[in-house]
């Protein structure tokens, strides 16, 4: 899991400038390709290792409620066996009680570990879509931009007077190549924001969880004091 978080990581903080200056300077668009084919690759990866989180996750609870109920019948019984005098039965399923609330302790920040890492994955996922989305609209204009320089290369040895051709095919392709980084830059930054609005979110979410549970847990109290 951390190995493919680390592959995720190292695409999204590619830096996509560096991209387009080799594809410029190769006269290709070999490098474009190959970041959104490994991007592809990734995303159906951590599609993958999110769905098998998400799957643990819901057996890991089945097994908390499992034994949550179970404590709860050894809970009474112990108090049974005290009622009837009967230390011995009520030691032994004491013992039993200690084990399961233990059991039960380690399911639970088993539980915290996985969800933690599934919204990472979720994360990565957001971030890694965005990235993708940015690279493929910018392969279009970036592909004219080669087009043009291959053209005018053509033009230039066709002609061989370079004199005639100075500053208007390199203005076209100054301008085509400064507005493909003031998308990526733009692009970039609403990433950037998009990702801080997602982390809230998680927050939000992972608090109300917890004021939730705590809610829960005193209602369960006041329904046994009222039994």
């Amino acid at each position: 899991m951390a190995t493919l978080l680390e592959k995720v990581s190292t695409l999204i903080s590619a830096n996509l400038h560096s991209l387009v200056d080799q594809a410029l300077k190769a006269n290709s668009l070999a490098v474009i390709d190959q970041y959104i084919r490994q991007v592809e690759d990734n995303l159906e990866n951590l599609a993958d290792a999110a769905a098998t989180v998400g799957a643990e996750i819901k057996s890991t609870r089945r097994k908390l409620d499992e034994q949550e109920n179970k404590a709860k019948v050894l809970d009474r019984a112990v108090d049974a066996f005290l009622t009837e005098n009967n230390e011995t039965a009520a030691a032994s399923t004491q013992s039993q009680l200690n084990s399961t609330l233990q059991l039960i302790e380690t399911y639970k920040r088993q539980i915290t570990t996985q969800e933690t890492e599934y919204q990472k994955l979720l994360d990565a996922r957001v971030k890694l879509e965005t990235r993708l989305a940015t690279m493929r609209q910018q392969r279009t204009e970036l592909q004219s931009l080669l087009e043009l320089a291959k053209s005018k290369e053509i033009v230039v040895k066709t002609i061989k007077s370079l004199d005639d051709l100075t500053g208007s095919g390199d203005e076209d392709i100054s301008r085509i190549a400064q507005s493909i980084y003031a998308r990526l830059d733009k692009a970039t930054a609403a990433t950037e924001i998009r990702s801080a609005s997602l982390d809230e979110q998680i927050d939000q979410v992972l608090g109300r969880e917890v004021i939730n549970q705590q809610l829960a847990e005193r209602k369960k109290k006041l329904a046994e004091k009222n039994a």
